[in-house]
């Protein structure tokens, strides 16, 4: 039942940083495995960043090194930073979750969806 909500996403400029957030309303995170993904157009659906219960994280290969994942448990958020974005950043990003873990970064693992918010990198 849980419903989680993202939100940050826009349109920003090649090099430019992005922050996204997702709220989690039944569920706490330091409770459960949480990742974030992304759909572009025409593509499937990628993991780009994981993280377990305990904080331990994980990164696509695609973003490491420019995104970190972290959360605020007393809010009850995850947060995907996004440095340096570039063209190959445009998609829409989802957040996902499960009680049960360990997790990796296929969607098929995840119950529990956002319904996305959109990022555009353009210049």
């Amino acid at each position: 039942q849980e419903q989680p909500e993202e939100s940050g996403g826009g349109s920003v400029k090649t090099g430019g940083s992005l922050r996204l957030s997702c709220v989690f309303s039944r569920l706490s995170t330091a409770a459960i495995c949480m990742a974030w993904f992304r759909e572009a157009e025409g593509k499937e659906r990628e993991g780009v960043a994981y993280m377990d219960r305990s904080g331990a994280v994980r990164y696509a290969d695609s973003v490491k090194g420019r995104f970190a994942i972290s959360r605020t448990n007393r809010m009850n958020t995850l947060y995907l930073q996004m440095n340096n974005l570039t063209r190959e950043d445009t998609a829409r990003y989802f957040c996902a979750a499960d009680e049960w873990c360990p997790k990796g970064l296929e969607p098929h693992e995840y119950p529990y969806w956002g319904r996305g918010t959109q990022v555009t990198v353009d210049s």
